[in-house]
């Protein structure tokens, strides 16, 4: 085996570039290591051009191998790794986002890269799959506009945090354990950041309401490491790589610029600024290919011609923006559209709703609560937990006006609803104080501009309709950019329709009125200068706290109940000592107790127990539970029923799960011949605990101590 490797120090750790010929009939490959993290980038690209296709055509996937963490999964009869997870499916938009930008889109040949996780340990393995990607892509011969660099960066708990460098803030850590991120609150903020030439192309990010100037030095201290990444792979690439495929541009007919110029370059600013915007403007788009088609009645493919509108258009549009602060619908630069709110109304059987407009994109949320057994469990390479929160955001064909395949969840949804999922939980409040799992489900209704963030918008009325105590109202906003050059360009606010087709970047930022809850930036160009997406991070607060305003409008709080349709969930935390009595020899007495009071019935190792129902099953449940879990005391005072009568004593039922034994000296404060004298089997009488004996499971009861006028002098001289 021929093998070359290359390594860097990145976040205190050593990261190895392994190329060897293992994939060798792949165009570029990479083994990339990352502690025991391991990873196999391929990239190739097909020999012939795709004929009248209309796009570039990449293809992107991160693949997860159970065998990388040591895992046999899957159902008990397909043990075979079958679709993707949510995990794999994010991890290849994350790859396919930061990629796609730096190729050349005219290019008609289809690229895939393919990235295959060998081996996992606490190291992120996403974050080291797109430094493969990039380096399987600069090595290759594809031409490809790289190489880019990635990294995580947050800031985490106090004693979990590791220096990044003299003169940078030590709080922030480069690259941490997966195991940092164990729960919803365990960190401050977590950015995954990609980008090149100290500029950013891509960023997810979740964030505990951190401002925006906060995260704006994160972005400077990611870039810096990302450097690094960058350097470190051109290096690999003088020495190794591959020179790259020449691929001939198609060359427009002349003929097709002068009818172009003659019959459709004067229209198209009327076209698109017009009063009847977007629709005037696709009309004047299939004039365009009408006409082509009628110039050239022998050929297939009008892609190029197709081209030239497009690029006009984009250019037009970018031109009006930065030159004299002019957008399609007329808005000024950091102006809203308009907005609605709705929460409720729409049935009473759900358990919340709401309804959110801003413009032309309309969304509609629906909130179910559920009890613990309904939580999501996530058992994936690293991690296995159980998800109380679930946001699922659906894009069916009609929203957009089109036709197509209904009920199929493609990459998009999963990243739409992962991302307004991220900015929700953060306001979220924590299972001790409100126990059901929640989940939300996002319709897109009609569709003109970042839908993602309206369906947070609508989702956050969901939530306080259906009157879960969240900790502030969360809005998101679509922030766009016109960019000539670091000084000629344009924030846009609230993008929609060609705005957001032929803008350089849609910057997704959701927040409350104090920070920013979670990011998601893509970008059309190489990436974006730091202190345009600070800029960007800023001005999209105006239109934030606006969003609130109008939400707060409509419903100022949540509201003080949940609806009456919901389960009722109550808690207890018995001793874990007694968790296995409470379930019973092969979970009979549980059974049984769910059975009887029609609750259902969780039990947490820790020894809280959960009881969820209707109708007042729950508190049934709930009482029985408590009765037989009860930790008795000395000198505790109940009433107890005779169940049997010795010589010695009586025996008391405390409860249908204990007894107790009143020795015949605690009868009466007088003497007693014989118990049987004083009471019967079935009768009611009052107890105190006056000793414990734990090991033999005994207790000691008094009767006398407990009431000792219960037997009169007389009933005892007549007995």
């Amino acid at each position: 085996m021929q093998k070359k490797e290359y390594s860097v120090e990145i976040g205190g750790k050593t990261l190895t570039a392994i190329f060897t010929d293992l994939a060798e009939q792949a165009h570029g490959s990479v083994i990339l290591k990352y502690g025991e993290t391991i990873v196999l980038a391929t990239a190739c690209m097909s020999k012939d051009k795709q004929a009248g296709l209309g796009y570039f055509n990449l293809t992107v996937d991160y693949v997860e191998k159970f065998y990388a963490a040591g895992k046999i999964l899957g159902s008990r009869f397909v043990r075979r790794e079958g679709k993707p997870s949510e995990e794999a499916i994010l991890g290849s938009r994350v790859i396919d986002r930061t990629l796609r930008p730096l190729f050349d889109q005219s290019i008609r040949h289809a690229v895939q890269v393919i990235v295959t996780v060998l081996s996992v340990d606490d190291n992120d393995p996403t974050i080291l799959a797109v430094n493969a990607a990039s380096l399987a892509l600069a090595v290759s011969n594809i031409p490809w506009n790289g190489p880019v660099g990635c990294v995580r960066i947050g800031k985490y708990p106090e004693g979990k945090s590791t220096s990044y460098g003299a003169g940078n803030d030590e709080e922030l850590t480069i690259n941490p354990p997966q195991s940092w991120r164990l729960g919803e609150m365990d960190y401050k903020f977590d950015l995954t950041v990609c980008g090149k030439d100290g500029n950013i192309n891509m960023i997810e990010a979740a964030a505990h309401q951190t401002t925006e100037d906060e995260l704006e030095k994160a972005f400077q201290v990611a870039s810096e490491e990302i450097t690094k990444l960058e350097n470190f792979q051109k290096n690999i690439v003088k020495e190794i790589g591959k020179e790259k495929r020449v691929i001939e541009k198609e060359i427009i007919n002349p003929e097709s610029v002068v009818l172009f110029n003659e019959n459709i370059l004067s229209k198209m600013e009327q076209a698109i600024f017009g009063e009847i915007g977007k629709k005037h403007i696709d009309e004047l788009h299939n004039v365009w290919n009408k006409m082509v088609a009628l110039k050239y009645p022998e050929r297939k493919d009008f892609a190029i011609e197709d081209d030239l509108f497009d690029d006009t258009e984009n250019e037009i549009l970018h031109k009006k923006a930065i030159e004299e602060n002019k957008r399609a619908d007329g808005r000024k630069m950091d102006e809203l559209r308009d907005l609605y709110a709705q929460a409720g109304g729409l049935s009473p059987i759900l358990h919340g709703s709401g309804i959110f407009y801003r413009g032309g994109t309309h969304v509609l949320s629906v909130l179910t609560l559920g009890g613990p057994d309904d939580r999501n469990l996530v058992d994936g390479l690293q991690l296995k937990t159980e998800k109380r929160f679930m946001h699922h955001y659906n894009f069916p064909p009609y929203s957009a006006g089109e036709t197509g395949r209904a009920g199929f969840t493609n990459r998009r949804e999963v990243g739409h609803g992962a991302l307004a999922e991220k900015a929700l939980l953060m306001v979220l409040p924590p299972v001790t104080e409100f126990p059901y799992t929640i989940r939300i489900v996002s319709e897109s209704m009609a569709s003109n501009g970042s839908t993602s963030q309206a369906s947070i918008c609508a989702s956050i009325l969901a939530l306080m309709d259906g009157g879960v105590p969240i900790k502030a109202p969360v809005a998101g906003i679509a922030m766009g950019l016109m960019y000539e050059s670091d000084n000629k360009y344009k924030v846009l606010t609230d993008i929609q329709g060609p705005e957001d087709h032929y803008g350089d970047m849609d910057f997704k930022i959701a927040g409350t009125r104090n920070g920013v809850t979670a990011i998601q930036l893509d970008v059309k160009v190489d990436g974006v200068p730091i202190k345009i997406l600070g800029e960007a991070m800023r001005q999209s607060k105006n239109a934030r706290v606006a969003i609130i305003d109008r939400i707060e409008k409509e419903i100022p709080k949540p509201r003080a109940n949940i609806s009456p349709n919901a389960p009722e969930i109550l808690i207890i935390k018995i001793n874990p000592d007694k968790i296995g009595m409470v379930i019973g020899g092969g979970g009979k007495t549980i059974k049984d107790i769910q059975e009887r009071t029609g609750a259902t019935i969780t039990i947490d190792d820790d020894g809280t127990i959960y009881f969820t129902g209707k109708d007042g099953s729950a508190g049934k449940a709930k009482a029985i539970v408590e009765e037989m879990t009860h930790e008795f005391k000395v000198g505790e005072v109940l009433q107890g029923k005779i169940v049997k009568i010795a010589d010695f004593g009586a025996f008391v039922e405390l409860n249908p799960f204990t007894d107790g034994m009143v020795h015949i000296s605690e009868l009466a404060p007088f003497r007693v011949e014989r118990v049987s004298d004083l009471v019967k089997e079935g009768m009611i009488v009052p107890v105190k605990i006056i000793n414990i004996d734990a090991e033999r499971g005994k207790i000691g009861l008094s009767i006398k101590e407990a009431n000792k006028d219960f037997f009169s002098a007389h009933a005892g001289k007549k007995a």
